[in-house]
Protein backbone atom coordinates (compact mmCIF):
# COMPACT_ATOMS: atom_id res chain seq x y z
CA UNK A 1 0.00 0.00 0.00
CA UNK A 2 1.05 3.58 -0.65
CA UNK A 3 2.20 5.33 2.55
CA UNK A 4 -0.28 7.91 3.82
CA UNK A 5 2.44 10.58 4.06
CA UNK A 6 5.54 10.20 1.93
CA UNK A 7 9.02 10.99 3.23
CA UNK A 8 11.56 12.36 0.74
CA UNK A 9 15.18 12.61 1.83
CA UNK A 10 17.54 15.07 0.12
CA UNK A 11 20.90 13.37 -0.46
CA UNK A 12 24.22 14.66 -1.70
CA UNK A 13 26.07 11.42 -2.48
CA UNK A 14 25.57 7.78 -3.35
CA UNK A 15 26.09 6.37 0.14
CA UNK A 16 23.46 8.76 1.45
CA UNK A 17 20.99 7.58 -1.19
CA UNK A 18 21.55 3.97 -0.12
CA UNK A 19 21.21 4.92 3.55
CA UNK A 20 17.95 6.77 2.91
CA UNK A 21 16.46 3.67 1.33
CA UNK A 22 17.75 1.48 4.17
CA UNK A 23 16.05 3.80 6.67
CA UNK A 24 12.67 3.48 4.97
CA UNK A 25 12.44 6.69 2.93
CA UNK A 26 9.86 6.71 0.15
CA UNK A 27 11.97 8.73 -2.28
CA UNK A 28 15.29 10.54 -2.59
CA UNK A 29 16.14 13.85 -4.18
CA UNK A 30 19.62 13.31 -5.60
CA UNK A 31 21.88 16.37 -5.62
CA UNK A 32 25.46 17.57 -5.66
CA UNK A 33 26.78 20.68 -3.89
CA UNK A 34 24.24 20.83 -1.08
CA UNK A 35 26.12 23.78 0.41
CA UNK A 36 24.60 25.98 -2.33
CA UNK A 37 21.19 24.33 -2.20
CA UNK A 38 21.94 21.53 -4.62
CA UNK A 39 23.12 21.25 -8.22
CA UNK A 40 22.83 18.50 -10.81
CA UNK A 41 24.86 15.40 -9.91
CA UNK A 42 27.10 13.70 -12.45
CA UNK A 43 25.82 10.94 -14.75
CA UNK A 44 27.79 8.26 -12.93
CA UNK A 45 26.14 9.15 -9.64
CA UNK A 46 22.69 9.16 -11.25
CA UNK A 47 23.26 5.83 -13.00
CA UNK A 48 24.53 3.97 -9.94
CA UNK A 49 21.83 5.42 -7.66
CA UNK A 50 19.07 4.39 -10.07
CA UNK A 51 20.58 0.93 -10.50
CA UNK A 52 21.15 0.16 -6.83
CA UNK A 53 18.11 1.48 -5.01
CA UNK A 54 14.49 0.49 -5.54
CA UNK A 55 12.78 3.65 -4.28
CA UNK A 56 12.25 6.50 -6.77
CA UNK A 57 15.25 8.71 -7.50
CA UNK A 58 14.39 12.32 -8.35
CA UNK A 59 17.33 14.25 -9.79
CA UNK A 60 17.73 17.97 -9.26
CA UNK A 61 18.33 19.88 -12.49
CA UNK A 62 20.15 23.05 -11.49
CA UNK A 63 23.36 24.35 -13.08
CA UNK A 64 24.57 26.50 -10.17
CA UNK A 65 23.73 28.11 -6.88
CA UNK A 66 22.25 31.58 -6.70
CA UNK A 67 19.04 32.75 -8.33
CA UNK A 68 16.66 30.91 -10.65
CA UNK A 69 16.88 33.15 -13.70
CA UNK A 70 18.93 31.17 -16.19
CA UNK A 71 20.85 32.10 -19.33
CA UNK A 72 20.26 30.36 -22.65
CA UNK A 73 23.51 28.44 -22.17
CA UNK A 74 22.38 27.22 -18.73
CA UNK A 75 18.97 26.25 -20.10
CA UNK A 76 20.62 24.25 -22.88
CA UNK A 77 22.64 22.36 -20.27
CA UNK A 78 19.52 21.76 -18.18
CA UNK A 79 17.67 20.29 -21.17
CA UNK A 80 20.51 17.84 -21.76
CA UNK A 81 20.62 16.94 -18.06
CA UNK A 82 16.89 16.12 -18.10
CA UNK A 83 17.46 13.82 -21.06
CA UNK A 84 20.42 12.17 -19.31
CA UNK A 85 18.46 11.62 -16.10
CA UNK A 86 15.62 10.05 -18.10
CA UNK A 87 17.98 7.76 -20.02
CA UNK A 88 19.66 6.58 -16.81
CA UNK A 89 16.43 5.52 -15.13
CA UNK A 90 15.49 8.45 -12.90
CA UNK A 91 11.88 8.41 -11.75
CA UNK A 92 11.67 12.18 -11.66
CA UNK A 93 13.40 15.51 -12.05
CA UNK A 94 13.35 18.63 -9.89
CA UNK A 95 13.78 22.09 -11.36
CA UNK A 96 12.56 25.67 -11.10
CA UNK A 97 12.79 28.74 -13.33
CA UNK A 98 11.61 32.28 -12.61
CA UNK A 99 11.21 35.55 -14.46
CA UNK A 100 12.90 38.75 -13.25
CA UNK A 101 9.51 39.92 -11.87
CA UNK A 102 9.46 36.93 -9.46
CA UNK A 103 6.82 34.96 -11.37
CA UNK A 104 7.06 31.44 -12.76
CA UNK A 105 8.82 31.28 -16.14
CA UNK A 106 5.77 29.68 -17.71
CA UNK A 107 7.07 29.17 -21.24
CA UNK A 108 10.32 27.42 -20.26
CA UNK A 109 8.69 25.44 -17.47
CA UNK A 110 6.09 24.11 -19.91
CA UNK A 111 8.82 23.01 -22.31
CA UNK A 112 10.80 21.30 -19.56
CA UNK A 113 7.74 19.47 -18.25
CA UNK A 114 7.04 18.10 -21.73
CA UNK A 115 10.70 17.09 -22.14
CA UNK A 116 10.75 15.32 -18.77
CA UNK A 117 7.75 13.08 -19.37
CA UNK A 118 7.04 10.33 -18.46
CA UNK A 119 9.16 11.21 -15.40
CA UNK A 120 7.56 12.94 -12.44
CA UNK A 121 8.21 16.69 -12.20
CA UNK A 122 8.79 18.66 -9.00
CA UNK A 123 9.12 22.44 -9.02
CA UNK A 124 11.71 23.16 -6.34
CA UNK A 125 12.08 25.92 -3.77
CA UNK A 126 12.45 28.58 -6.43
CA UNK A 127 8.72 28.64 -5.72
CA UNK A 128 9.41 30.41 -2.42
CA UNK A 129 11.00 33.32 -4.30
CA UNK A 130 7.77 34.07 -6.18
CA UNK A 131 5.84 37.22 -5.41
CA UNK A 132 2.45 35.50 -5.07
CA UNK A 133 2.61 31.80 -4.07
CA UNK A 134 -1.05 31.17 -4.82
CA UNK A 135 -0.82 32.61 -8.34
CA UNK A 136 2.39 30.60 -8.81
CA UNK A 137 0.59 27.45 -7.69
CA UNK A 138 -2.18 28.02 -10.22
CA UNK A 139 0.42 28.37 -12.97
CA UNK A 140 2.13 25.11 -11.98
CA UNK A 141 -1.19 23.28 -11.86
CA UNK A 142 -2.07 24.61 -15.31
CA UNK A 143 1.28 23.24 -16.59
CA UNK A 144 0.68 19.79 -15.10
CA UNK A 145 3.57 19.87 -12.60
CA UNK A 146 3.25 16.97 -10.15
CA UNK A 147 4.46 18.63 -6.94
CA UNK A 148 6.01 21.76 -5.52
CA UNK A 149 8.66 21.85 -2.80
CA UNK A 150 7.97 24.78 -0.51
CA UNK A 151 8.35 26.13 3.00
CA UNK A 152 5.33 28.39 2.55
CA UNK A 153 7.47 31.33 1.42
CA UNK A 154 9.15 31.54 4.82
CA UNK A 155 12.62 30.45 6.02
CA UNK A 156 11.17 27.31 7.59
CA UNK A 157 8.12 25.12 6.98
CA UNK A 158 7.01 25.66 10.57
CA UNK A 159 7.04 29.44 10.10
CA UNK A 160 5.26 29.04 6.78
CA UNK A 161 2.65 26.60 8.07
CA UNK A 162 -0.24 29.00 7.48
CA UNK A 163 0.66 29.49 3.82
CA UNK A 164 1.33 25.76 3.41
CA UNK A 165 -2.13 24.98 4.73
CA UNK A 166 -3.58 27.48 2.26
CA UNK A 167 -1.66 25.91 -0.60
CA UNK A 168 -2.91 22.43 0.35
CA UNK A 169 -6.47 23.75 0.34
CA UNK A 170 -6.03 25.54 -3.00
CA UNK A 171 -4.42 22.50 -4.61
CA UNK A 172 -7.40 20.22 -3.87
CA UNK A 173 -5.27 17.22 -4.77
CA UNK A 174 -4.35 18.53 -8.24
CA UNK A 175 -0.71 18.98 -7.25
CA UNK A 176 1.22 17.62 -4.26
CA UNK A 177 2.50 20.14 -1.73
CA UNK A 178 5.89 18.83 -0.58
CA UNK A 179 6.74 20.62 2.68
CA UNK A 180 10.43 21.27 3.24
CA UNK A 181 12.61 23.82 4.96
CA UNK A 182 14.34 23.20 8.29
CA UNK A 183 12.12 20.21 9.06
CA UNK A 184 13.40 18.07 11.91
CA UNK A 185 12.45 15.07 13.97
CA UNK A 186 11.17 17.50 16.59
CA UNK A 187 8.91 19.64 14.37
CA UNK A 188 7.83 17.48 11.42
CA UNK A 189 4.77 16.13 13.23
CA UNK A 190 3.62 19.64 14.13
CA UNK A 191 4.01 20.84 10.53
CA UNK A 192 1.94 17.91 9.28
CA UNK A 193 -0.78 18.63 11.83
CA UNK A 194 -0.89 22.35 11.04
CA UNK A 195 -0.84 22.04 7.25
CA UNK A 196 -2.36 18.75 6.13
CA UNK A 197 0.55 18.06 3.76
CA UNK A 198 0.91 14.49 2.53
CA UNK A 199 4.59 14.71 1.56
CA UNK A 200 7.59 15.97 3.55
CA UNK A 201 11.18 16.67 2.52
CA UNK A 202 14.08 16.49 4.97
CA UNK A 203 17.81 16.92 4.55
CA UNK A 204 20.22 17.78 7.34
CA UNK A 205 17.86 16.31 9.97
CA UNK A 206 18.67 12.87 8.56
CA UNK A 207 22.47 13.24 8.56
CA UNK A 208 25.41 12.63 10.85
CA UNK A 209 29.08 13.51 10.63
CA UNK A 210 31.24 10.73 9.27
CA UNK A 211 35.00 10.53 9.75
CA UNK A 212 37.55 9.04 7.41
CA UNK A 213 39.52 6.00 8.60
CA UNK A 214 42.55 8.18 7.82
CA UNK A 215 41.80 10.35 10.84
CA UNK A 216 43.81 11.81 12.34
CA UNK A 217 44.92 13.33 9.07
CA UNK A 218 48.67 13.67 8.50
CA UNK A 219 47.97 17.35 7.79
CA UNK A 220 46.64 19.50 10.59
CA UNK A 221 44.76 21.80 8.19
CA UNK A 222 42.85 19.12 6.28
CA UNK A 223 39.28 18.07 7.04
CA UNK A 224 38.42 14.51 6.10
CA UNK A 225 34.97 14.45 7.74
CA UNK A 226 31.66 14.95 5.94
CA UNK A 227 27.92 14.82 6.50
CA UNK A 228 26.10 11.71 5.33
CA UNK A 229 22.58 10.36 5.74
CA UNK A 230 22.15 8.11 8.77
CA UNK A 231 19.63 5.26 8.19
CA UNK A 232 18.71 5.26 11.89
CA UNK A 233 17.85 8.96 11.71
CA UNK A 234 15.74 8.33 8.62
CA UNK A 235 13.99 5.46 10.39
CA UNK A 236 13.09 7.71 13.33
CA UNK A 237 11.74 10.35 10.96
CA UNK A 238 9.68 7.78 9.05
CA UNK A 239 8.22 6.42 12.30
CA UNK A 240 7.34 9.94 13.51
CA UNK A 241 5.65 10.79 10.21
CA UNK A 242 3.72 7.51 10.27
CA UNK A 243 2.47 8.24 13.80
CA UNK A 244 1.38 11.72 12.70
CA UNK A 245 -0.55 10.21 9.80
CA UNK A 246 -2.33 7.84 12.16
Amino acid sequence: MEPIIKVEICVGDLESALAAEAGGADRVELCDNLAVGGTTPGPGTIAVACARIKIPVHVIIRPRGGDFIHSEAELAAMRLEIEVAKSLGAAGVVFGMLNPDATIDRERTERFVALARPMSVTFHKAFDQTRDPFAALETLMDLGVDRVLTSGSRPSALEGAGVLAGLVARAEGRIAILAGGRLSLENVRRVIELTGVREVHLGSAATRVRHSPMDPSPRDDSDTSWNSVDPDAVRRIVETVASAAN
